[in-house]
């Protein structure tokens, strides 16, 4: 069936792991609300906690992982460090996935008032 489709392609096994493994690392609410507020701007540990409603020590756990995946990146001005998203990849990725989750949410909330 799909070798009849015209220039079909499958991504190789490289690509599939590390998209899996970005998904697996936006798996967690506070990671979600983390990379959004950094979509807005780069920010500290402190701010980004506060937003996320999480403990700085936390945050600071889930950035390094957001960081060694590459979705995120810190600058070092002193002895702080400012975060931001690592680029606009990370902004589409994110927004597409609320997004859909919106989408999702309105189509709960139509199924259950017609149902």
């Amino acid at each position: 069936m799909h070798s009849s489709i015209e220039d079909f392609e499958m991504p190789n096994e490289e690509q599939v792991h590390l998209a899996a493994e970005s998904f697996r690392l936006l798996a967690d609410p506070t990671r979600i609300k983390v990379l959004w507020a950094l979509l807005q701007g780069e920010s500290s540990v402190a701010c980004l906690a506060e937003l996320a409603g999480a403990a700085p020590t936390a945050v600071s756990q889930h950035l390094a992982k957001l960081r060694l995946a590459g979705l995120v990146k810190g600058r070092r001005e002193g002895t702080f460090v400012y975060y931001s998203a690592a680029d606009h990849h990370v902004q589409g990725l994110l927004t597409q996935a609320l997004f859909h989750a919106d989408h999702l949410d309105h189509s709960l909330e139509n199924s259950l008032d017609n149902g």
